[in-house]
């Protein structure tokens, strides 16, 4: 450090390294330009002065509330299961060592290879009046339809049962993350201040860990809200079902836009909500020795293990075998053309992550250094584009790729792969950003002063300081990106090229016509593929990441 360096903060002025924030900020508002430009596009649409109002009134006064109500129902109910199933595994398996922990760890992520339609379909075919379950109870019991009580299977409950077990693996990465780089300092000093231990999980634990959980409770309602193929499968009117048929029944562009942008407002306040009451509950830990964590026996064990494999069971195992049951009776045919679907799905998935993970991590880092209040709108713009529903995002997309084309003078970017990938940033950064800005706000602002002061430069602090703590957070999101690119559905359909299809694209076009033998093929090979990085946790490669 100079001399003249040293006077200048004496002096209160800060260094040429601290002064430069606003090329990040330049650059940051740019990269969310470009991801945010869809949705900037739908707003417009939806603010087309030359539409009437007629339809949207319509709606308003006759099935809209109805559509609010459930969704608003559904949101409660996948939360209820999001959190009790990936809080509480994530805490087991970050804190404990029981008979099957290992395997447990990376089986818990199995269900984010599972599409939530999918799954849907392999439960209401065993589970449905015609399924072989109901089938065989009649048999059994000489009983006929409706002298028995069955559970309503296409129900809004067992809608929002479905799409939590699918999400919630978001929550438990997020989670276990969280409780694994707990220092086990706070938890010390709680102690030795007379805190209970029964208190301490409360008290000082969930707080340090509630940001994550937090932004993956976010990811999970987003997608909720947007979610059609099993919503629509179990005859839950949302406001995405309304939106749907805005678009399709009624063929009104306008209407269906304006419905996206009721929901895109509903769901940006409660994101405001909750962040305005974490911007209040900010803790940091100067140790960064982990607590150890603890062996369980006898009936602690036992239970441990069973809410643990509970998740697994119903979120993957069934469904899969469902799914293998379905393939096999079809006589176990494999399509000549699953090569050709399993390499555009490659290719789409790992050029999306290619792009999306240095983009979160540049916007996440310029927020860090300058915080500005039209950074703060343009990158909640940005990731809306997670919480519209992808057939209703697909306007917005096909919109602005036909105004870049038309500013570039070719067809660029309209039926192209290319097209399919950029929609994947559009519709993912959400995923990317969220996660590494919880593990950027876990690391305490007093790295970087002291980095700073020791002459770092904003890239330096970023490179030798925050990357070395924030790589499990980067490659958990790596892996819910590769998962979710696999699994994506609507923005392909919609801007795929010609003879272009995905697993999920031939997956739910089988599904949809009750093809369900013939889904069974593409959809296990998802399952098969989103495998890959989960084998890659299974042998602690999260966890060695320093």
């Amino acid at each position: 450090m100079t001399a003249s360096g040293g006077v200048a903060r004496l002096a209160g002025v800060a260094p040429p390294g601290i002064r430069r924030p606003a090329r990040s900020l330049l650059l940051a508002g740019g990269l969310v330009l470009l991801v945010a430009g869809p949705v900037l596009t739908l707003l417009v649409l939806a603010l087309d002065p030359d539409a009437g109002w007629e339809t949207l009134r319509h709606l308003a006064s006759t099935v809209l509330p109805r559509y609010a109500a459930a969704s608003v129902a559904l949101a409660l109910v996948v939360l209820a299961v999001v959190l009790s199933c990936g809080v509480t595994s994530g805490w087991l398996i970050a804190a404990y060592r029981f008979p099957g922990h290992r395997v447990l760890s990376w089986a818990l992520m199995l269900p984010l290879a599972m599409p939530a339609f999918v799954m849907a379909y392999a439960y209401t075919d065993f589970l449905d009046t015609s399924g072989p379950l109901q089938s065989g109870l009649r048999r059994m019991t000489g009983l006929m339809v409706g002298e028995y009580w069955f559970p309503d299977i296409r129900s809004l409950p067992v809608a929002g049962l479905m799409l939590g077990l699918a999400l919630y693996p978001y929550v438990y990465m997020l989670a276990r993350t969280a409780f694994t780089e707990r220092s086990a300092s706070l938890s010390e000093a709680a102690l030795s201040l007379g805190v209970r231990r029964a208190l301490v999980w409360y008290r000082v634990i969930w707080p340090v860990a509630r940001p994550a959980v937090a932004a993956g409770c976010a990811l999970v309602l987003m997608e909720t809200l947007a979610d059609f193929g099993t919503v629509s499968y179990f005859a839950v009117d949302t406001l995405t079902a309304g939106i749907y048929r805005a678009w399709q029944g009624l063929g009104d562009r306008v209407t269906a836009a304006r419905l996206a942008v009721l929901l895109l407002v509903v769901v940006g306040l409660l994101v405001w909500v909750e962040r305005r009451q974490r911007v209040r509950m900010r803790y940091y830990a100067r140790s960064t020795r982990p607590a150890a964590p603890q062996p369980l026996r006898g009936t602690r064990a036992a239970v441990a293990l069973l809410a643990c494999v509970m998740p697994v069971l119903f979120g993957f195992v069934v469904p899969a075998l469902l799914l293998i049951r379905l393939w096999l009776a079809s006589g176990a045919q494999v399509d000549p053309r699953l090569l050709v679907w399993l390499g555009n799905t490659a290719m789409v998935a790992a050029a999306s992550v290619a792009v999306l993970i240095p983009l979160a991590v540049a916007i996440a880092y310029a927020d860090r250094l300058a915080r500005r209040p039209a950074l703060s709108v343009a990158i909640a713009l940005a990731g809306a584009g997670y919480a519209v529903p992808g057939l209703v995002l697909g306007i917005g997309l096909l919109g602005w790729i036909g105004s870049i084309d038309r500013a570039l003078g070719a067809l660029v970017l309209g039926g192209t792969v290319v097209a399919v990938v950029y929609a994947y940033c559009v519709r993912f950064f959400s995923v990317a950003y969220q996660g590494i800005e919880a593990g950027l706000k876990r690391i305490s602002p007093s790295m970087d002063q002291s980095a700073r002061t020791l002459g770092l430069g904003p890239f330096g602090v970023l490179a030798r300081v925050h990357w070395p703590l924030m790589r499990r957070s980067v490659a958990a999101c790596t892996i819910l990106l590769l998962v979710d690119c696999l699994k994506e559905l609507p923005a392909t359909l919609v801007l795929r090229p010609f003879d272009f299809d995905t697993l999920a694209v031939v997956a739910y076009h089988f599904a949809a016509d009750e093809r369900l033998a013939e889904a069974a093929a593409p959809a296990l090979v998802i399952v098969a593929i989103s495998t890959v990085p989960i084998l890659l946790l299974s042998r602690g490669w999260l966890d060695k990441v320093d």
